[in-house]
């Protein structure tokens, strides 16, 4: 953790506990576990569904709320879908302790935190920040009960009831906090079965093959076809558009900084063809042979299977009978998050949006932590004073007036 000696840092330091040194590898740290004593009769006052980057996050959040009486649902472990990314495959958001001046690292989760500082790494691999994720859950003594898989949610009166693998679970409120990576969009393609999904790749090292189609030109596919190159193979990437040359500077939209610095590289100028504006209408297969058909009726063949980088369906689409669902089929939400037609659930993640507001990324949508905990918190009538410090290290947004400025140059 990295602190500074600032009055506001003074008022930090009593909020999250005394400095730790953290620099060595956080591996080994036990988490809060409590699957076995999970309460199927007691009523809890919040129940956070996942234990990712948002549910570890604003977990650590109702703590500073002063809400003691909730638990952490995961099917896996902290950080299961970090753990599960391309082993090559980096954060593009970057990392950096800039605590000392009063600017939260970009990545980190938590008040009081750096993962450049706990993990030594810019743009740290998602096993690093699995562990990052790991450590924070530890420090705060969030009640995670990993292994525990939920199977229904049911709106009982005020309650909700939460099925899990061993019961009821019966809460207040309840945060869906499950994330996007685990749900990878798997049709919109005739033929999409041939392919394989980014997501589900170990290591692009392992990939057997000289040539490879890459479908999808943002985040996923830049970085798939940037370590297939770096391995010598040669690569068709495909977009419908042209993300490469956005002109906007949110990378909810357009593609980071970070991937466009890799586009220079020489292995990846050399060895990436790319082809903006062709829409993949099918994939074929015969034999041991890929045809991937364009719109203009144009074919493209490979030996390999066509990597499909095209996104996820996302989590909230388990529970969207529980949502109002805006035009772009995401949640329907309030001012404090909350869903329109069920009262006390909240969403939490990367599939946060309001008006043409995406908070896709971790640095977007830990600004609403805050929101959704002084709204569970006022329910509760607790006076949640704390959060207050998290507006002075720009943690909580609920005046969305300042968001979608462009930059001018």
């Amino acid at each position: 953790f990295f602190f500074t000696h600032t009055p506001a840092s003074e008022m930090l330091r009593s909020l999250v506990g005394s400095e730790m040194c953290i620099r060595d590898s956080p591996q080994g740290v036990k988490e809060s576990m409590v699957k076995n004593s999970v309460s199927k009769t007691s009523l809890h006052d919040a129940v956070i569904v996942g234990a990712g980057a948002a549910g570890v996050g604003v977990g650590a959040t109702l703590r500073h709320a002063g809400i003691e009486d909730f638990l952490i649902l995961d099917r896996s472990t902290v950080g299961a879908s970090f753990r599960s990314w391309p082993r090559e495959t980096r954060f593009i958001t970057p990392s950096f302790p800039t605590n000392s001046i009063g600017m939260l690292d970009l990545n980190a989760v938590a008040l009081g935190t750096s993962p450049a500082v706990s993990l030594r790494a810019e743009h740290p691999t998602g096993r690093r920040y699995a562990e990052y994720l790991k450590l924070v859950a530890s420090h705060f003594k969030l009640p995670i009960s990993s292994d525990t898989d939920v199977i229904n949610i049911e709106k009982v009166g005020d309650e909700f009831h939460i099925e899990i693998n061993e019961g009821i679970v019966r809460s207040k409120h309840l945060i869906w906090a499950a994330g996007e990576f685990q749900y990878p969009t798997a049709d919109g393609i005739p033929g999409l079965e041939h392919c394989r999904h980014t997501a589900t790749i170990d290591r692009y090292v392992e990939l057997e093959g000289e040539s490879f189609i890459v479908i999808g030109g943002y985040e996923s596919g830049i970085d798939a076809a940037y370590h297939l190159a770096e391995q010598g193979k040669h690569v068709q990437l495909f977009d419908s558009g042209c993300p490469w040359q956005s002109k906007t500077s949110d990378p909810s939209v357009a593609l980071s900084t970070y991937s466009m610095e890799r586009m220079k590289a020489p292995h990846f100028v050399d060895r990436v063809e790319l082809q903006p504006y062709t829409r993949i209408t099918a994939v074929l297969r015969k034999d041991e042979s890929y045809t991937v058909s364009t719109l203009e009726g144009i074919q493209f063949s490979s030996n390999s299977p066509p990597l499909f980088a095209g996104g996820f369906d996302g989590s909230h689409k388990l529970i969207e009978d529980l949502f109002e669902k805006r035009e772009d089929g995401f949640p329907l939400l309030s001012e404090k998050d909350e869903s329109t037609v069920t009262p006390g659930l909240f969403l939490c993640g990367p599939a946060v949006r309001h008006g043409n507001q995406s908070f896709c990324f971790i640095y977007k949508y830990r600004q609403r932590f805050a929101v959704v905990a002084k709204a569970i918190a006022d329910e509760l009538d607790l006076p949640a004073e704390n959060l207050e410090i998290y507006r002075m290290w720009g943690m909580y947004l609920d005046d969305l007036s300042c968001c979608g400025q462009e930059c001018v140059c």
